[in-house]
């Protein structure tokens, strides 16, 4: 009997988490299928989730932390693969902006993403085997209703607030347009209800790059135990440039050269950038799976909320009692103010209760996950004021 190729061992602990994750799941079995827009029934399928805080007596403190494209459960907790901390531990916390004193914090897995939550790198029930490409293509859409599983599977009706940035954004929207009587306020930020073209071009340049790799092999490298570093580590780097600024980039490296004071006329990486994009790749190989990376960037890409209601954003909103802040930054050319004002608009239009902040930044698309005092000062006071209004006046009892 023939053999499967052995999986490199650098692989293990992300590849365990795929299947095993660290921290808790939810999963949901032949009786319980999730109808995808692919057309297609999965099941069974399980979500990985981390929760902080207590959730109060009456259920009404949950607050839903929708992640970014590279982003997982572990919002405020050690990243079980790369031993660091959250990716929000800046923003969630006993006394920070999301108080988990007083809320009860939930932070899922994308479906399709690698950290549990079922996707390409899951385990196939009928076969034994990784998904692969077998997997269904997935919509954000389907990742709300993933998530909105979840929540019922908790016992919560409706949610405090959800809250997110960039493609967590989205969901945050999304959760907005398609459950408005789940959702008491909503915070998205640094995103928009559509992707544009020129995001879905650079999301191509990075799939191309992956599918280059010959280690690719067609989607099947974890059964064929190779692994395709070179196209998802190339796929990181350009993407990695869209997340900061033109200022942020002159900040941080100028033409400074990397450990050396004199070109070297070669290819080596003799400016600091350089370096730092080398440095960003190959830390993302080793937490992040390449057809994963494949599935959540085409899930941004088929983003569009007013597409699904005949063309109006506005009619996407109409009706909502949901309380809204959108926030943006002036520095972030990825997802721009145009972006967050387009939102704005269809909001008013449906009669919605919105606020709006842009925020002035130079630290590009990523300064809603740095330390940015005027998105904490947002956030905590936009949060306070909708807890006085649902009658969260302190810690949750």
């Amino acid at each position: 009997m023939a053999r499967a190729a052995p999986r490199p061992p650098e692989d293990d602990m992300a590849r365990r988490q795929a299947d095993e994750p660290a921290g808790l799941r939810a999963r949901f079995g032949p009786d319980e299928p999730l109808v995808l827009d692919a057309g297609v029934a999965l099941s069974p399928f399980q979500i990985a989730y981390q929760t902080y805080g207590r959730l109060n007596a009456e259920k009404s403190n949950a607050v839903l932390v929708c992640h970014a494209l590279t982003g997982d459960q572990h919002v405020a907790s050690d990243n079980p693969v790369t031993g660091k901390p959250g990716w929000w531990e800046i923003m969630i916390g006993p006394g920070k902006p999301i108080d988990t004193d007083r809320y009860f914090v939930i932070c899922s897995n994308v479906l399709g993403g690698c950290m549990g939550t079922t996707g390409p790198a899951s385990a196939d029930p009928a076969t034994g085997e990784a998904y692969g490409l077998t997997l269904p293509l997935i919509t954000i859409p389907d990742m709300v209703r993933a998530q909105a599983m979840l929540v019922k599977r908790l016992g919560i009706d409706t949610l405090f607030c959800v809250l997110g940035g960039s493609m967590g954004g989205m969901q945050v929207l999304q959760w907005a347009a398609e459950y408005k009587d789940m959702v008491f306020s909503a915070l998205p930020i640094a995103t928009s209800a559509k992707h544009s073209a020129q995001n879905i071009a650079f999301h191509e340049v990075g799939r191309q790059a992956i599918m280059a790799d010959p280690q690719w092999r067609g989607g099947r490298y974890l059964v064929e135990g190779a692994r395709p570093s070179a196209g998802l580590a190339v796929a990181r780097m350009a993407a990695h440039i869209t997340y900061l600024s033109d200022m942020a980039l002159h900040r941080k490296f100028g033409r400074r050269f990397q450990d050396r004071d004199a070109p070297t006329f070669s290819f080596d990486a003799d400016f600091q950038v350089e370096s730092y994009l080398r440095y960003q790749g190959e830390a993302f190989v080793e937490r992040f799976d390449a057809n994963s990376y494949l599935y959540v960037t085409r899930a941004m890409d088929y983003f569009d909320i007013a597409a699904d209601h005949g063309g109006s954003l506005a009619k996407a909103f109409a009706g909502t009692k949901t309380r809204f802040c959108i926030v943006s930054f002036t520095s972030d050319w990825l997802f721009p103010t145009a972006d967050s004002r387009q939102v704005v608009h269809a909001l008013n239009a449906a009669g919605a209760s919105v606020s709006f902040a842009e925020i002035a930044s130079d630290k590009g698309h990523d300064a809603f996950l740095l330390d940015e005092p005027e998105l904490f000062a947002i956030t905590r006071g936009f949060l306070d004021a909708a807890a006085r209004a649902r009658g969260l006046a302190g810690p949750a009892g």
